[in-house]
């Protein structure tokens, strides 16, 4: 296997040094041209738990991109996955309009198509299952690394037959939320940019006990806290046309702001409702 003297490179925010690596039967073209777009370094084909000078590899394998934590020990693979794994169970079995992040939105209330910004798309979890019942959703993902990562499970999926109509209703950017909606403010005649507005930021650990899945501690590695939640919150507010609705850890306080007018609680999350207006009868 290839190896490499250079060090791991920080993306802004991050807390943890990252390279680009692969396994024998990942992507080569694909590594490499990440390796350029985002100045990290590239390591060629590595053994993750042989690497020691990068916390974190994005790494493709036979299966797609993944982000890897490097070392003895350290937890399996993260990618952004709709077509097996807990997304395709959740596809295959989910409980549709009755699923907390659907009721929190609204679809149990309205049978119109409703168009859904995820401000802080992540890996993409709660849009695919919104564009699942039918919801048009724009995705903003602004870490380059999780961008990456949400683009490459997308396109996976894209080439599924059961997953392929869900991801056509399905258009990531790559920007700021928080820009794209502040310029977005509209016309007197037609002020909001979308139905609803979907925010789940990083929030702060709150215990020793917090993020145990390994997905979200190597989301908190790589992307840090979004100290900015409150400044999302207000411009969300200015341009959504029926609701702005928040995720949160079940017992964490709500963003600083306005209080949210209900909340929908699970075992261990909440969603926390910022009506703007009635939505449209069944």
């Amino acid at each position: 296997m290839a190896r490499s003297n250079a060090s791991g490179a920080t993306i802004p925010g991050a807390h943890v040094t990252l390279a680009v690596a692969r396994s024998p039967l990942g992507d080569e073209y694909q590594g490499r041209s990440l390796s350029a777009q985002l100045s990290l370094p590239y390591l060629g084909t590595v053994r993750p738990k042989d690497v020691r000078n990068a916390d974190v590899l994005l790494f493709p394998d036979d299966q797609g991109l993944c982000l890897q934590i490097t070392g003895k020990g350290a937890p399996g693979p993260v990618r952004a996955e709709f077509v097996s794994g807990k997304m395709g169970y959740r596809r295959e079995h989910g409980g549709g309009s009755g699923e907390l992040v659907a009721r929190a939105v609204g679809l149990h209330k309205t049978r119109a198509r409703l168009h859904v910004v995820d401000a802080t798309a992540g890996l993409g979890q709660d849009a695919f299952v919104l564009a699942s019942l039918g919801c048009r959703v724009s995705l903003f993902e602004r870490n380059p690394v999780i961008h990456a990562l949400l683009a490459d499970g997308l396109s996976r999926a894209a080439l599924n037959d059961e997953c392929a109509p869900i991801i056509e209703r399905m258009t990531l950017r790559a920007e700021s939320s928080i820009d794209w909606l502040s310029a977005s403010v509209g016309t007197p005649d037609s002020p909001h940019v979308a139905d609803i507005i979907y925010l789940d930021p990083m929030f702060p650990q709150l215990g020793k006990s917090a993020m145990v899945k390994k997905e979200m501690q190597v989301f908190r590695s790589v992307v840090g806290d979004d100290v900015d939640a409150a400044t999302l919150l207000d411009a969300a507010l200015a341009v959504a046309r029926y609701r702005v609705v928040v995720k949160r850890p079940r017992k964490a306080p709500a963003i600083p702001g306005p209080e949210p007018s209900v909340r929908v609680e699970g075992k261990s999350s909440r969603y926390d409702i910022y009506p703007v207006r009635a939505l449209p009868p069944r």
